[in-house]
C-alpha cells in the first residue's frame, strides 16, 4: 500500500506558476514557449474550482510546464509590469472596491468573466482567449492545439473530431504518457 502511494505521488506534477512580473521580463527573442495567463479573482468560485481539479490534472500539468510559461494573474491586483511595449499598472483607492486590472480589460475586452485564460506566442502577441470553467480533458485538447502548433493546421472543431483517435496518441508519446 506505501508503495502505491508513492508511486503515485512521484507521479503526481503541480503547475509551476509564474507572475506576470516574472513572464514580462521573459527574453521574448530567446523564448520557445507560450504564455498561458490565467485570469482569476478572489471570489471566483469556478476559478478555485479549476485550481483543485483541471489544473491538478497531470497530464495538464506536464502540458503547461514543458509547452508554455503558466501565469497566474489575479484580474483585479495591482501589479506593475511591461507587457509587449506596454505599461500596465492597476490602482485602487483604500476601502473601495476592486477594479479590474487594465491588462485584463486588453486582453478579455468586454468579455470579463471568470476564469479567463489568455494564450500569447512566445513573442507575448495574443493568440486567443478561453473563458469559462474546463474540465482537465476538455483543457487538454485546447492547451495541446497550441502547444502543439495545430491551430495552424485544424479548426478547432475537426481538431475536436480527431484528438482521441489521432491526436491523444502523439500527445501520450511526447509527454511520456503511459
Amino acid at each position: 500500500m506505501a508503495l502505491c502511494l508513492f508511486l503515485g505521488a512521484a507521479q503526481a506534477q503541480n503547475v509551476e506558476w509564474k507572475t506576470i512580473e516574472q513572464a514580462a521580463k521573459v527574453d521574448t527573442k530567446n523564448n520557445a514557449k507560450l504564455f498561458f495567463v490565467d485570469f482569476y479573482t478572489s471570489w471566483c468560485g469556478w476559478c478555485k474550482k479549476m485550481d483543485r481539479e483541471t489544473f491538478a490534472n497531470p497530464t495538464v500539468a506536464k502540458i503547461l510546464n514543458k509547452y508554455y510559461i503558466p501565469v497566474k494573474f489575479d484580474a483585479e491586483g495591482s501589479a506593475e509590469f511591461s507587457w509587449q511595449g506596454f505599461k500596465y499598472s492597476n490602482t485602487t483607492t483604500p476601502g473601495a472596491r476592486p477594479s479590474s486590472h487594465p491588462f485584463a480589460k486588453k486582453t478579455l475586452g468586454q468579455r470579463m468573466g471568470f476564469p479567463s485564460f489568455g494564450i500569447f506566442k512566445s513573442n507575448q502577441q495574443q493568440l486567443t482567449v478561453v473563458q469559462g470553467y474546463q474540465s482537465a480533458e476538455d483543457f487538454i485538447v485546447i492547451l495541446w492545439y497550441f502547444a502543439s502548433g495545430d491551430n495552424t493546421k485544424y479548426s478547432f472543431e475537426h481538431y475536436q473530431k480527431i484528438f482521441n483517435s489521432e491526436i491523444r496518441p502523439v500527445m501520450n508519446q511526447k509527454l511520456d504518457i503511459k
